[in-house]
């Protein structure tokens, strides 16, 4: 698994959502994480917003941006948890066309090597909504740490090989 210099960088669009009820941008540190991470990267951020834990409206944030054309990948923190109020995973089970089971498998795989066995909590999921790739990570500045350094930053990078999210883009949508 390397990175082929001979490929050109292609920076992808981002939107940051961060599910809190408590959260303000101002006290928003994964979500800043994220962006640092992203732009650092070379990636480019779309949009950023804060949104309670209310299913109905982290599914009308995600359907809008889906519809953006100046999307073309959403990462959202928190609301991942077991609690009542999250419900992060069932917004995105509303709008996606596909899961992408691997990624939550391979984020708590990561996890478990930092926190142990409290990484069953995590439900962090992903899934592909009409040609948008939507990643749903926990809330710890740690957690999306984890998921960017770990899998988000090679799988959105062009250059990764032997293959990536990215290259895959043109063809989401075929049928």
């Amino acid at each position: 698994m390397a990175i082929d210099e001979s490929i050109a960088f292609r920076p992808v669009r981002i939107a940051v959502l961060t599910v809190s009820d408590t959260r303000t941008l101002a006290e928003d540190r994964s979500g800043d994480r994220l962006v640092e991470r992203l732009t650092e990267a070379g990636h480019l951020l779309s949009d950023r917003a804060i949104l309670r834990d209310d299913v109905d409206a982290i599914a009308a944030q995600f359907e809008a941006w889906i519809a953006a054309p100046g999307v073309e990948v959403i990462l959202a923190t928190g609301g991942t948890g077991v609690t009542g109020r999250d419900v992060t995973p069932e917004a995105l089970a509303r709008v996606w066309d596909k899961e992408i089971p691997g990624f939550g498998e391979l984020f708590r795989w990561l996890s478990f090597a930092k926190i142990g066995t409290s990484t069953i909590q995590s439900r962090a999921t992903a899934g592909v909504a009409r040609g948008t790739y939507i990643f749903a990570l926990p809330g710890s500045t740690g957690a999306v740490t984890d998921a960017w350094d770990g899998i988000l930053a090679t799988q959105l990078d062009i250059r990764h090989k032997p293959c990536n999210f990215v290259e895959l883009m043109g063809r989401l949508q075929e049928r």
